[in-house]
């Protein structure tokens, strides 16, 4: 099919699946260089940023699986050197690169992802020289993390062995690179905590690239080291290698072979460390008995006859008592003088002499109280007689026994005040002085 025939008309889909196939046949292999910028991390795993430069940007797609490899973590701004193939992305119409590697520009992956995790381990504190721990003096197990059949294991029984043949040697064998080898490392140090067979763990192995020796400067590595109550001392290469177990762990040694002399001292020097405080211990001695002996002989001179003694305090005894006896009598009486005081001023301010007036007062108030009670309820009563009276002149039943009625029309006993509001035929019920009575109105005049 002619695709410029002027009779051929092309889908949208159609047209970006044309334009994708040639992008992708003709740039399947591209290095591109650029500064990252609008960066995005989705929860699906998957990288999206651009990449620009001074005329132009690109929009960059790097997928969960090729992401998850990266060393280093990516950040705005940054220059990245990219490889990649280039498609595109139907739903928007834009050409995208897809990334499958990258490393930042003028510096290598590796050693990027070294400095970025060295600086945010550090703000953690996970470098504080606060939290290192001492290693111990005499310890008897050494735990060795490290690979089976490589040289450091050899180099580490050998000098142990030389230095202090009754140590015991624990290895946990582990890969010491390549993937999933700080996995291994980091669940070593664990076991041994967990089981608690050893004093002091080496960590380490011999030298190497730094691709090589990158297992120990992994995370994951970092934070058992971290997190290890037994002292962790980080042998890892040369002594001109550093990795990031090296400032995590309690001491650092430059090669395996220097971390175990470092764990423990040589039988020679135990023995000379042995003599000399020996030797420095019966001389503190020697020292300190003859002091004790001159102060034995200065206090045999200062004692003197014990029967002089014991008279003397004899002596002081009685003076004692003499005058604890005049203390006594000179207290006893002058509390007795105190206490006649006090009892005359009592007697003087005695309530049993204010008790008879104020009984005499209370009497009267209580006549007077009864006298005044009895002559009120008097007035009240007179009072109550009188408006008896009073309500017995006004009560109707009094006008009643007057011989008057009182006529209330039937039904409901509404009070009938003139002939007008009655008619003939309508019951009334008429109320007399005593007793009532029930009439039929013939006619209302």
């Amino acid at each position: 099919m002619d695709l410029f025939s002027e009779k051929t008309i092309l889908t949208v889909s159609r047209l970006t699946a044309l334009l994708r196939g040639v992008l992708e046949e003709n740039f399947e292999q591209v290095w591109v260089e650029g500064e990252v910028s609008n960066l995005s991390f989705p929860a699906s795993g998957h990288v999206y940023f651009s990449l620009k430069d001074g005329g132009a940007q690109l929009r960059c797609v790097m997928f969960k699986n090729a992401a998850r490899n990266l060393k280093f973590r990516l950040q705005d701004g940054m220059g990245l050197i990219v490889r990649g193939r280039i498609s595109v992305y139907d739903q928007r119409g834009e050409y995208q690169l897809i990334c499958e590697y990258m490393e930042p520009a003028g510096v290598g992956a590796l050693q990027m992802a070294f400095v970025q995790l060295k600086e945010r381990l550090a703000r953690e504190g996970l470098f504080n020289e606060a939290r290192k721990r001492p290693l111990p003096d005499f310890p008897k197990r050494v735990g060795v993390v490290t690979s089976s059949t490589g040289a450091a294991i050899h180099d580490i029984i050998n000098v142990l062995r030389r230095r202090f043949a009754s140590i015991e040697v624990l290895l946990y064998p582990v890969r010491v690179q390549g993937e999933g080898a700080g996995l291994e490392i980091a669940r070593a140090v664990d076991d041994m905590n967990r089981l608690g067979l050893a004093d002091v763990l080496i960590v380490g192995r011999g030298g190497g690239s730094l691709e090589d020796l990158w297992a120990f400067n992994e995370e994951v590595v970092a934070r058992a080291v971290h997190r290890s109550r037994i002292p962790v001392i980080s042998a890892v290469g040369h002594e001109t290698d550093w990795t990031i177990c090296d400032f995590v762990a309690d001491l650092r040694a430059p090669t395996p072979s220097a971390a175990a002399e470092l764990v423990v001292a040589s039988s020679n020097e135990l023995r000379s460390r042995v003599d000399g405080c020996s030797r420095r211990l019966q001389l503190a001695m020697e020292n300190r008995i003859g002091g004790l002996q001159l102060k034995v002989d200065s206090l045999r001179r200062r004692i003197h006859d014990p029967s002089t003694m014991l008279g003397h305090m004899s002596q002081r005894v009685d003076d004692l008592s003499v005058r604890l006896d005049n203390a006594l009598r000179n207290g006893v009486a002058r509390r007795r003088d105190q206490f006649e005081k006090q009892q005359a001023e009592l007697l003087y301010h005695s309530p049993l002499r204010g008790m008879e007036t104020l009984r005499q007062q209370v009497a009267m108030l209580a006549t007077d109280a009864e006298r005044s009670l009895q002559h009120r309820l008097d007035e009240l009563r007179q009072r109550f007689v009188e408006n008896a009276a009073r309500l017995d002149v006004l009560s109707p039943l009094g006008t009643l026994s007057r011989g008057y009625a009182l006529a209330m029309k039937m039904p409901g006993n509404r009070l009938v005040r003139e002939s007008g509001e009655l008619a003939s035929g309508d019951r009334v019920r008429v109320r007399l002085h005593r007793g009532e009575l029930q009439c039929i109105v013939e006619e209302a005049l």
